[in-house]
């Protein structure tokens, strides 16, 4: 009796030291903040837990979203057992253990088994391999978590015994909910500015909220009781939120730098630059992208753009990070200020669809080598008009085989430069 009083006391001492996100953890749906497309009244996600009919399920979202409440919440509706492994440390023989454990109880008592797995991208195809035939059975019902896009990062027949919920990060109105709710159990009270300032700078991670919030109420501890937060002291809190993405959020704020700058919007592009430059990106990631775009999207309306961004790729090599961020920057307000055009590319597409697809690709004649002895009786360069021996510096004769010579592909367009390309072309005709 002794020592179950001494645990008990040890619990609650616990539960008092525990981080405020841990306190405040949901133990109904209703309690949860956020994601009312999936758990508000009739959505489908409250349904199938509720019903106590859920299948395997990936939540996927950006940290402090809820996906572990989610599962937890989960464990305390259902009837089946409730089991978790971390992908970090899990390994193949924890995952078969935990497989006979569920078929040794489904046998004797009847009774299902439900997996949360934490951190499921983590897993290599060996281990989800291994927990593929219990999900495909039935023996065990998979809960994953992931902030990773589970399309890159989880195996496609896992995925498709799956169904996947996505969860958003928390609104701004979401997260002074959560903040003022940590207040209340932090036995505190906070200026509005104080919540705001707090819940804009989460990123829409409510853990990291309340973190803010613990530290918050500690400075404004220090003045004495009651504890009130104010302004200063949520500045002081708040430290600047890392800027971290993964697999996912790598190609979409990549998608995003690119098509602002296409956009010709220079704030946006830089917008974006400094996004990855703090999230650490490769700097030679970036300078690839400016270099691929100037020809790309510039092109000739404004031929000095490869230059530029050729120019920064080099320095992000000569000089490195930090001072070459500089250069990419300039690169980005060139490129998205530079008169716009893609007729390089179409350019291209065209006469690589000629090169895959029309006729036998000879070559004239008269375009032949003709530097060797035998080259003369074989019709190999006979004909040829050298260009710098005419008045007009070019030749009017025929470049292509004949089943493609008519075909144009590049197309100037009225932008910049590239105007007065048609102009300036000889030979290009009417």
């Amino acid at each position: 009796m002794t020592d179950d009083l001494f645990a008990a006391a040890a619990d609650v001492r616990l539960q008092s030291r525990s981080p405020l996100a841990a306190r405040l953890r949901p133990q109904r749906l209703d309690d949860i903040v956020g994601q009312p497309h999936l758990l508000a009244p009739g959505r489908p996600l409250r349904t199938l837990i509720e019903s106590d009919r859920l299948s395997s399920v990936i939540l996927w979202g950006p940290p402090g979203t809820g996906k572990t409440t989610l599962a937890r919440l989960i464990a305390s509706q259902t009837e089946k057992v409730f089991e978790e492994l971390s992908a970090v440390t899990a390994s193949v023989k924890d995952v078969r253990e935990i497989i006979a454990q569920a078929r040794h109880r489904l046998g004797e008592r009847g009774v299902g088994t439900i997996l949360f797995l934490d951190e499921v991208h983590r897993f290599n195809k060996a281990q989800q391999d291994t927990l593929l035939p219990a999900v495909e059975e039935g023996l065990l019902v998979l809960v994953g978590a992931t902030t990773e896009n589970p399309h890159f990062e989880v195996n496609p027949p896992l995925m498709s015994r799956s169904t996947l919920f996505r969860l958003r990060a928390l609104e701004d109105e979401h997260i002074a909910e959560l903040i003022r709710r940590g207040l209340q159990e932090e036995g505190a009270s906070a200026d509005e500015d104080a919540v705001a300032h707090m819940a804009s700078r989460s990123g829409g991670d409510g853990r990291h909220a309340l973190t803010s919030t613990e530290v918050a109420v500690a400075l404004a501890a220090r003045r004495g009781t009651p504890t009130h937060v104010t302004l200063a002291d949520a500045e002081g809190a708040v430290d600047s939120k890392a800027v971290r993405y993964g697999r996912d959020g790598h190609f979409n704020v990549a998608s995003a730098f690119i098509k602002s700058i296409r956009g010709s919007d220079a704030d946006a592009g830089l917008y974006w630059l400094a996004r990855m430059l703090e999230a650490g990106e490769d700097a030679r990631f970036i300078a690839r992208r400016l270099v691929i775009l100037a020809s790309e999207d510039v092109g000739m309306a404004d031929p000095q753009s490869l230059l530029i961004a050729d120019a920064a790729a080099r320095a992000v090599e000569f000089v490195g990070l930090p001072e070459a961020q500089l250069n990419l920057a300039q690169a980005v307000i060139h490129l998205a200020t530079a008169p716009k055009s893609n007729r390089v590319t179409t350019a291209l597409g065209a006469a690589l669809e000629d090169a895959r697809s029309a006729g036998t690709g000879d070559v004239p004649a008269h375009l032949r080598d003709s530097h060797y002895k035998a080259a003369t009786g074989l019709g190999h360069g006979v004909g040829y008009r050298y260009p710098h021996d005419l008045p007009e510096g070019w030749a009017d004769q025929t470049h292509r085989p004949d089943e493609v010579e008519g075909h144009v592909y590049y197309r100037p367009s009225d932008h910049g430069a590239e105007a007065d390309v048609e102009s300036a072309w000889p030979g290009r005709g009417d």
